[in-house]
């Protein structure tokens, strides 16, 4: 038992280092996920309408007429999904807000970190790996053009000599845009990159930076890899190959880029910028996406929901990541999305009807441990007795080697194995993963309400969180009710410190995975009383006395 706590103290202290969990604010339409699902039609994934096609078509101009804007315009492109406003300064986005998600502020959710547009380019500026134009692009003013249904913008400088064009075409219901660039001087185009610099999504999670990396799909090993900001701490770094999408995510939202030519570059960038007003700096993943004289793209921006991406791409599903127990994360995620859906319709009392379930799918093997853990402290006293016998011996002694061997011939004598009673418990450790993955990675947590508390997928905000409080009480219980296995009462002591490391412990996760910790040990305590009024007592083993050592008669 003592070593399956320590590994789930390694799971909750050492996960974030390598999956960066994060727990947004409450998001008020707890709908809003599914609904998001629901409105995504076959359509909505189609390129533009032909005449669209055809305005971005079109090659910049490369006579020698100027075209430019005469002063910075603000344009607003407005869909049931987006509000988006672009600059012309730039022909770049200021502004990119989703209408189904709130922050903290019970404002649209905005995706971009305005605070961090002091010290970088703001989102999808041109970005040059090699040759650069004469013009800084970023600062031209650019000609804007709407479209006659209020879905598309299209950008267009020329100075005569460096000839740039950027256009969006969003479509009224779907979280899908389509993007061309194009960049010539003197008659020949210029590969570049769109870039998103500064940080990407939700700026109100706890460590946002943590959470944020860029990311690509590798069509050709069919891998998803991702890069934080560490990567680039030298310099922007390119990673180019036949991929299938890359652009940026955090822990629930996303921003890739698809090319019909799968051949994309992704450079990654990182700025030490800050995400809040009076926050202090910190490095912030950016990316550009490109790498030709002209690019075209299907951009996805919007929520990391499984049956949203599954429709856009079969493939982006692989954004939302799972973990080493994905064969049982997923099963537990979608179980818990349809009871949610058929029968319960609230994500906390989901998470207590799947925990039973869990508990008792596994009861067999607690039985198993309970078993083994009552045989071992029966047999208590002769251990004691044993470990008295060899009591202020080193562990370089060679006897400490017959102790052991004592031990063992013991336990084979009443046919017990040492490991009975934790290895049952140890197999219940890929579920705690796996349910740890699901409630920190499914967007529908964000925002779900339960009882009291408001956000499943955020720490309770209350001056005393009372889910830990009350785990860390029903810990005490089910320990005092487990049968101890040793009679060294240090190690007793150590045990009965147990629950008070898993309270510090829980005290700032999700109140979706304290919910689920507390259920368990509820229907554990449940358990263990019917278990010990059920089964009989087993006969307490006499300790065997140690042969005394009687003097030898003298002889006269």
């Amino acid at each position: 038992m003592l070593i399956a706590f320590i590994l789930m103290g390694a799971v909750l202290f050492l996960m974030p280092y390598f999956y960066k969990p994060a727990a947004p604010p409450k998001d008020a339409a707890k709908d809003a996920p599914r609904a998001a699902t629901t409105a995504v039609t076959p359509a909505a994934t189609r390129a533009p309408a032909a005449p669209a096609a055809e305005s971005t078509s079109k090659p910049p101009a490369q006579a020698a007429i100027p075209v430019a804007g005469d002063k910075e315009e603000l344009v607003k492109i407005e869909t049931s999904r987006f509000v988006v406003m672009f600059s012309s300064r730039g022909a770049v986005i200021t502004s990119w807000a989703l209408k189904d998600y709130k922050s903290g502020d019970r404002k649209p959710l905005e995706l971009v970190n305005t605070q961090g547009l002091q010290k970088v380019s703001r989102p999808f500026s041109y970005y040059f790996k090699d040759q650069k134009p004469a013009v800084d692009l970023n600062q031209a003013l650019h000609a804007a053009r709407r479209s006659e249904d209020g879905l598309g913008v299209e950008f267009e400088f020329s100075d005569g000599q460096v000839s740039a064009r950027k256009s969006f075409r969003f479509g009224k219901d779907s979280y899908l845009i389509q993007v061309v660039s194009q960049v010539t001087a003197g008659g020949a185009t210029l590969s570049h990159g769109l870039a998103w610099q500064g940080g990407f999504g939700d700026a109100a999670v706890e460590n946002a930076a943590a959470s944020q990396r860029a990311v690509y799909f590798d069509a050709t090993s069919g891998s998803l890899e991702t890069k934080e900001a560490k990567e680039a701490k030298d310099g922007p770094v390119t990673f180019g190959g036949n991929f299938l999408f890359a652009g940026l995510e955090d822990a629930y939202f996303a921003a890739v880029f698809m090319s019909a030519g799968n051949r994309l570059d992704l450079t990654v960038f990182s700025h030490t910028v800050a995400r809040a007003p009076n926050a202090a700096e910190e490095p912030h993943v950016g990316a550009a996406v490109g790498g030709e004289g002209r690019n075209e793209f299907s951009l996805f921006v919007g929520p990391k929901d499984m049956d949203l991406l599954r429709r856009v791409n079969p493939k982006l599903e692989r954004l939302i990541d799972f973990g080493w127990f994905a064969f049982i994360a997923r099963p537990l995620f979608l179980g818990l999305n349809w009871l949610n859906d058929r029968y319960v319709h609230n994500y906390g009392w989901s998470i207590v009807v799947v925990t039973i379930i869990i508990n008792f799918a596994l009861l067999p093997l607690k039985l198993t441990s309970m078993k083994s853990m009552k045989r071992m402290q029966a047999l208590q006293p002769q251990v004691a007795a044993l470990n008295e016998k060899y009591k202020g011996i080193s562990m370089r002694d060679p006897r400490k080697a017959q102790q052991n061997q004592e031990l063992m011939d013991l336990y084979k004598k009443h046919g017990i194995n040492p490991m009975g009673g934790c290895v049952p418990m140890l197999l219940q450790i890929p579920f705690f993963i796996a349910f740890y993955k699901v409630l920190t990675v499914a967007i529908e947590l964000r925002g779900a309400e339960w009882l009291w508390v408001k956000d499943l997928s955020a720490p309770e905000h209350l001056p005393i969180r009372i889910l830990p409080v009350a785990m860390l009480v029903s810990q005490f219980v089910m320990q005092k009710l487990t049968p101890t296995t040793t009679a060294d009462p240090a190690q007793q002591r150590i045990m009965m410190l147990m629950p008070l490391m898993l309270g510090f412990m829980f005290y700032g996760v999700s109140s979706g995975l304290v919910l689920y910790w507390l259920t368990g040990n509820l229907v554990g305590i449940a358990q263990q009383l019917i278990i010990n009024r059920l089964s009989p007592p087993v006969p307490v083993a006499q300790a065997v006395p140690a042969p005394s050592k009687s003097k030898k008669p003298v002889r006269k």
